[in-house]
């Protein structure tokens, strides 16, 4: 493959593109399950705003870290899972910084112009939630490089992960006790997720100046970090499937299953290695959660 695309690769994550819309159209499909029938044109639409949604964040996200990222301890394991060629592109001179942010532009152009073809207001409230997630994306990444002694920033940056399928969600819905109850779980899901990334790239983070959970406590507090906001996750969740159809439901226990397993692993092993074995699994619960409430809307089961 050309290196310029190889580059591209890495920017846009390519092979977790799949993951974002199909978290998307889990809280459109959550809606549509509640109201009405699908509406197969909708439904592209709704997976194409996530799509493009998405990338662009992670498009910005290097963007903004692209001077940082050229100072690390030399450790790519985490860039290697979560770049398939394992380059960072703008922080090595792979794509100027210019394209990047064209391209940023661009894919959120994309989505915006998208969103604003839903009904009013749900064109609205999307387009907010929209703009939250890419301020929120930049303060995280500016704000962490500042001393501190509570991660402000990263309990505040999780909010635009955690509200990515809500929004999904009033793509046909409005904000209410269902959205609110989906934002409850998913928002510790979101904690104890950016805890375990964190954990795998410490050594980077600490030759960065980063302040995130391991430099700022410790390798064995965010063990303990990740394991609390785990059983919050659990503890929400079992109000959440309330709204949930039987397949959905399905979907939410086994996805629970493999979360408990992750965090077996990551409290037993004790290293960034036994981390990054527990990250797939919290990848691969996040799939069976879309997964199955898409599948339970989808099939009517």
């Amino acid at each position: 493959m050309n290196a310029t695309l190889r580059a591209y690769a890495d920017l846009l994550r390519i092979q977790f593109s799949f993951a974002w819309p199909l978290l998307f159209c889990s809280g459109y499909l959550l809606a549509t399950g509640l109201s009405g029938p699908v509406i197969w044109a909708e439904l592209l639409k709704v997976a194409l705003i996530g799509f493009f949604g998405f990338e662009a964040g992670l498009v910005l996200n290097d963007y903004v870290d692209r001077e940082i990222d050229k100072k690390n301890a030399g450790d790519n394991r985490l860039t290697g899972y979560w770049r398939f060629f394992g380059t960072r592109p703008l922080a090595e001179g792979l794509i100027p910084p210019r394209h990047a942010l064209m391209l940023f532009c661009l894919f959120a152009g994309i989505a915006a112009v998208l969103v604003l073809t839903l009904p009013y207001p749900h064109s609205v409230y999307v387009l907010l939630i929209m703009a939250y997630s890419y301020v929120v994306e930049v303060f995280y990444q500016e704000e962490k490089r500042i001393p501190q002694v509570f991660p402000f920033p990263q309990v505040i940056g999780r909010t635009d992960f955690a509200l990515f399928p809500v929004a999904g969600y009033i793509c046909a819905g409005l904000p209410d006790i269902t959205a609110a109850l989906f934002f409850l779980f998913f928002y510790p899901f979101a904690l104890a997720h950016l805890g375990v990334n964190d954990l795998i790239d410490e050594a980077n983070d600490r030759a960065k100046g980063l302040r995130t959970i391991p430099t700022i406590y410790d390798a064995e507090r965010t063990r303990i970090w990740i394991a609390g906001f785990t059983v919050i996750h659990i503890m929400m969740a079992f109000l959440f499937i309330s709204r949930l159809s039987s397949l959905a439901r399905l979907g939410v226990f086994a996805g629970l299953a493999l979360l408990i397993v992750a965090n077996i692993i990551i409290l037993r092993q004790r290293t960034p290695e036994g981390a990054l074995k527990a990250l797939p699994l919290f990848h691969g619960a996040m799939v069976l959660y879309a997964g199955g409430i898409c599948a339970g809307a989808l099939l009517g089961i």
